[in-house]
């Protein structure tokens, strides 16, 4: 099973756990801890080939339906019926895959520097790692990656602190994780098709300059969904501002409970 923590704060109280992106690990979210487990239960996981979970699950064709039944193992392990989400980055692939499979166990669903469509740009990086990703080392191309996504001074803190996650990765995994970006596009936009009716909060940093413009259309198509948009902020918006990320996802699981004392 997967490597996870777990911070009590009283049985009345909802849970929230937490899914990084590729390359990281639990620690992305070094600076949300403190303040959600005022709120909330909080569980954070490393997913597989990740942090402390190294030890390798990957059989032949796996994919994120895969990684995603990962995290529901250790759900169904602590006995979680239903918890909110936030994922960060790759991880809301795996957060909107169990809303499509599981949709039961989501309470709320809050993506922060969301993937939901590559473009040309990143669909060509994707393309020139998985040619190199047997003879290049991997964190050659992990940190080429986290300069292109997060190129700004004032993103170097979080695009630092991913290539330092990334270190902890070994190349057979990274190759893993690349293998499953290869077909991704299709599978983004079947995961764009149904919300479930789960309330879903993307949170996106205006400097997101590959993904946020999707995220956009994608709000402004769909009245359901919401859009909190962070000043001086890129692609890992949980590190760069992390007092307004956690401000609008609390204020949004909390506004859950307001709506549902309402029906």
């Amino acid at each position: 099973m997967l490597y996870y923590r777990e911070y009590l704060n009283s049985e009345e109280k909802p849970w929230v756990t937490f899914i990084h992106g590729a390359g990281g690990n639990s620690n992305t979210f070094f600076k949300q801890i403190k303040d959600f487990r005022k709120h909330f239960n909080v569980l954070l996981i490393d997913l597989r080939g990740h942090g402390k979970s190294k030890k390798s699950r990957w059989q032949k064709g796996d994919s994120f339906v895969q990684i995603s039944d990962d995290v529901i193992e250790v759900l169904d392990y602590l006995n979680i019926k239903e918890t909110h989400f936030v994922g960060i980055s790759l991880g809301t692939i795996v957060v909107q895959t169990m809303a499509q499979k599981h949709p039961e166990r989501i309470s709320s669903m809050i993506l922060g520097g969301a993937v939901i469509k590559l473009d040309i740009r990143t669909n060509f990086l994707i393309t020139v790692g998985n040619l190199g990703k047997h003879f290049i080392p991997y964190m050659w191309l992990y940190r080429l990656f986290a300069w292109i996504i997060m190129p700004r001074s004032t993103h170097t803190e979080s695009r630092n602190a991913f290539v330092d996650q990334a270190k902890k990765m070994c190349q057979k995994e990274f190759i893993k994780w690349f293998s499953v970006t290869r077909a991704i596009n299709p599978f983004l936009s079947k995961l764009q098709r149904d919300f479930f009716n789960i309330p879903t909060l993307f949170v996106m940093g205006k400097e997101d300059y590959l993904f946020l413009p999707p995220v956009k259309e994608l709000v402004g198509q769909n009245d359901k969904l919401a859009l909190e948009c962070i000043e001086d902020s890129g692609h890992v918006c949980n590190i760069d501002q992390p007092e307004k990320f956690n401000a609008a996802s609390i204020q949004f699981i909390y506004q859950q409970y307001q709506l549902k004392e309402v029906l």
